[in-house]
């Protein structure tokens, strides 16, 4: 019986956890759009590219399609001229002669991080006073630098970040990574904004100030971390800057992913996140309800009981009843009725809802993911293996 009920309340904290969790991402406006005509300051948008995919064109695109009447500088940075996504940028260019817009190849790396190796060379051709930085599988809205620009007004906010959707789960893995981020992820920082200001950035999209980054020693200061956007935002905001979440949503279209590759992305994530917050990593665990409530669920319906504590003349009907069982799986149920109705609230679309029983085992994996984020500081980025520092920083192995 001590088990049950260890099993039963940490399976009614993490359902309330994931209630708070919620009713955090509902009362956050979503979408909803908060453009100030009366201010669209100059912007320089640093792009680091390579290599190429289906949606690689329009991703761009969307980028030289803006309408925001501020001027627009975009520079894109590759480690080659021969990289095949210069031939993509080229003829954007040419579609697009108005804009403000060069391809830039970039030296040697200054650190384990390439993309920032390229930001920080990109910063030093940078025009304008607000830089918008930008990964290079992000599909914007047409609206998106006049509605993301707007907090900038305030002087005191230094950097404007936004969610990201994945928009094209090609995949039964990718499905799974779905649920992580388009149902998961982002009401999770909303729950943790509710207990404290946001001290880190989303980086599919960062929006801040060229003499922040110059307080904080320009992009080459990151140049060894892993997490650069965590790492960008975290270090504006300790130097008193405010970091505001934009209700607007991008895409990130991604290449079809075998369940490896996300297995190696999600650990990537997973060792990422315990380096740079591991205490509230560790807790993270007690959040999984659907982990928690399964678990339960199990004990329920084996009944590894003791019959030495079942009473002479008792049975074990009266000592576990029999529908008991119940409420584990109504745990679960709604576990996944909020998982499906955060990924509506996001996606603002209903054919992810096809893969509701990928939740629980979601829940599962994650908890397995949790586990081996611990046990390890090896990580596969881009192809290479590095080794993961206590402090974010990355050393090359192979």
């Amino acid at each position: 019986m001590i088990l049950n009920a260890i099993l039963g309340s940490l399976a009614c904290l993490s359902f309330a956890l994931l209630i708070w969790q919620w009713l955090a991402a509902r009362r956050f406006p979503l979408h909803q759009r908060a453009a100030d005509p009366s201010f669209a300051p100059a912007v320089t948008l640093l792009k680091s590219l390579k290599g190429v995919d289906a949606a690689t064109e329009d991703c761009l695109r969307s980028w030289f399609a803006q309408d925001y009447a501020g001027e627009v500088q975009i520079l894109f940075g590759v480690a080659s001229a021969e990289d095949p996504v210069c031939a993509i940028v080229r003829k954007l260019m040419a579609e697009f002669p108005k804009r403000d817009a060069q391809l830039v190849v970039c030296p040697a790396p200054i650190g384990a991080n390439a993309k920032v190796s390229k930001l920080a060379e990109l910063e030093k051709l940078a025009k304008h006073g607000i830089f918008v930085v930008s990964d290079a599988d992000v599909r914007v809205p047409a609206d998106f630098l006049a509605t993301a620009v707007a907090p900038l007004g305030v002087p005191e906010i230094g950097l404007v970040n936004c969610f990201y959707r994945l928009a094209n789960p090609s995949t039964l893995a990718m499905q799974w990574e779905a649920v992580a981020i388009n149902a998961d992820f982002w009401s999770q920082v909303l729950q943790s904004q509710t207990l404290k200001p946001l001290d880190f950035a989303l980086g599919a999209v960062m929006l801040t100030r060229r003499e922040h980054v110059a307080e904080i020693g320009g992009f080459k200061a990151l140049a060894d971390c892993l997490a650069d956007d965590y790492q960008l935002g975290n270090r504006i905001a300790r130097h008193g800057h405010r970091i505001v979440l934009s209700p607007i949503v991008v895409e990130c279209w991604d290449p079809p992913m075998t369940w490896a590759s996300v297995w190696k992305h999600q650990l990537r994530w997973a060792r990422t996140i315990r380096v740079c917050q591991p205490v509230p990593y560790f807790f993270s665990i007690l959040s999984n309800a659907g982990f928690w409530a399964l678990l339960w669920l199990a004990y329920t319906l084996v009944r590894p009981l003791d019959l030495a504590q079942l009473p002479s003349n008792g049975s074990l009907s009266d000592f576990f009843p029999e529908w008991w069982w119940a409420v584990p799986a109504f745990l679960c149920f709604v576990r996944i009725l909020v998982a499906c109705n955060l990924q509506y609230h996001l996606t603002q679309s209903v054919r992810n809802l096809a893969y509701f029983w990928l939740v629980p085992i979601k829940d599962v994996l994650q908890a397995a993911i949790w586990l081996c984020a611990f046990v390890g500081n090896k990580i596969e980025w881009r192809g290479q293996l590095f080794r993961l520092r206590r402090d974010g920083t990355l050393v090359k192995t192979g």
